[in-house]
């Protein structure tokens, strides 16, 4: 299984508890992800983000390709990050890894996501022109989003 690597960094003028209370609330997720993807919560977004906690969303990463999302909160170091890893869905490794780290004005967000892409061969062949593609638009939308929350 060939595992890839996606990094993605943000600064926003807030301070690090403010970043904490957006990205580690999980309901505020449908607020950043690109429209397209009809991003719904189902189940287990209504407690504060805990180790342990099980996610379920339904997601359509792909036109016509709607599935379940199964997250589990597998970290959580308050407010410096929180680790998520997929269960059930899209991908056939997903393990995120979300830091805040404090700025002189501000927070630096790092995302740090290791993946693997499902259908063997078929799989590798898409990730350059669809997956690797589509997950570079959700980071470029998150960044707009939360830019046009918090400048």
């Amino acid at each position: 299984m060939k595992i890839y690597e996606f990094n993605a960094n943000q600064f926003l003028p807030i301070s690090q508890q403010e970043a904490w209370d957006f990205l580690s609330n999980p309901k505020n997720l449908q607020k950043i992800m690109p429209e397209d993807m009809g991003f719904e919560i189902v189940s287990g977004a209504d407690k504060k983000m805990y180790a342990g906690q099980i996610i379920q969303y339904k997601v359509t990463p792909l036109p016509g390709f709607k599935t379940k999302w199964v997250t589990e909160i597998t970290q959580v170091n308050y407010p410096n990050y929180f680790v998520d890893i997929q269960l059930e869905g899209p991908y056939k490794l997903w393990h995120h890894k979300h830091f805040i780290h404090p700025k002189e004005d501000g927070v630096l967000i790092e995302d740090v996501v290791h993946y693997a892409v499902p259908f063997g061969i078929l799989g590798r062949m898409l990730h350059p022109i669809v997956i690797r593609p589509k997950l570079e638009e959700i980071f470029a939308n998150r960044v707009e989003k939360m830019n046009k929350l918090f400048k």
